[in-house]
């Protein structure tokens, strides 16, 4: 389970206080993918760099597993694997080294994370490449090794922050089938991209951010009838542009909260 209640952060920007997150909340169940979703600059980076506990919020709280950022951080960290496409591979190590490097890191028993190996190869096909360097691979293969690398100590939460950036139509399939998978494991999973159409693909819920404000939140089906738009594209549009005339959005009529 995570629960964000209340994140703000605020940064200067050359003299000029900028809220990049404002008093954001929400929840993701076990088994249940949340897409924070907006356009470049809408906060989701700066949201998910609070909850894996690398930027302190200068309000609110995240919490994990029932452990909570402002406490207990380090231990609520082993609880979280993260899947960017900002993350590299270590070119000189074979993909087998590296991921048992990783599994160590975290404290896994060599024999569990041996087993653990055989299994995601399997399961994400890249066992033909175990023994290549990283360097030889290419970036559809590179992406692979990185959605092993995030459950190689088997996290209850997971993290993906623009998973299919940069990847043609077979890799993100591959990426669709990791989410799948992490799913049926239970795992909560945030997502964070401004791909809506992809979202729309594989999230259960939503929480559509724009300038560091939760504007909407819910099902697909929900928001459609709230709406009146049937993709999220068409939704998020209208909420940038607001709702009628440009009017601004109200953030207090957009919101739906259903996950209690």
């Amino acid at each position: 389970m995570i629960s964000a209640t209340n994140l703000t952060k605020q940064f200067n920007v050359r003299g000029t206080p900028l809220i990049a997150v404002n008093n954001l909340s929400f929840k993701v169940s076990n088994g249940e993918v949340y897409g924070l979703l907006g356009p470049n600059g809408a906060g989701k980076t700066t949201t998910l760099r609070m909850v894996m506990g690398l930027l302190e919020p200068d309000s609110g709280h995240v919490e994990i597993c029932g452990m909570r950022s402002d406490g207990q951080t380090t231990e609520m960290r082993k609880h979280i694997g993260l899947i960017s496409t900002n993350d590299g591979v270590y070119p000189w190590l074979t993909v087998r080294e590296m991921l048992l490097y990783f599994a160590d890191l975290y404290a896994v028993d060599l024999q569990v994370a041996r087993e653990r190996l055989e299994e995601l190869a399997r399961l994400l096909d890249i066992g033909r490449f175990l023994d290549q360097r990283c360097s030889t691979l290419s970036t559809g293969q590179k992406q692979r090794v990185t959605l092993a690398r995030g459950l190689m100590h088997d996290p209850p939460v997971m993290l993906l922050d623009e998973p299919t950036r940069g990847l043609d139509v077979v890799g993100s399939q591959t990426v669709f089938r990791f989410i799948d998978l992490l799913k049926e494991r239970g795992k909560s999973v945030l997502l964070s991209t401004h791909r809506l159409d992809e979202a729309e693909r594989v999230c259960d819920r939503f929480g559509l951010l724009h300038r560091g404000n939760l504007q909407f939140e819910g099902t697909l089906e929900e928001l459609q009838k709230l709406t009146g738009k049937q993709h999220l594209v068409d939704i998020f549009i209208g909420l940038i542009g607001g709702p009628v005339d440009g009017e601004p959005v109200d953030p207090a009529r957009m919101v739906i909260t259903t996950n209690e």
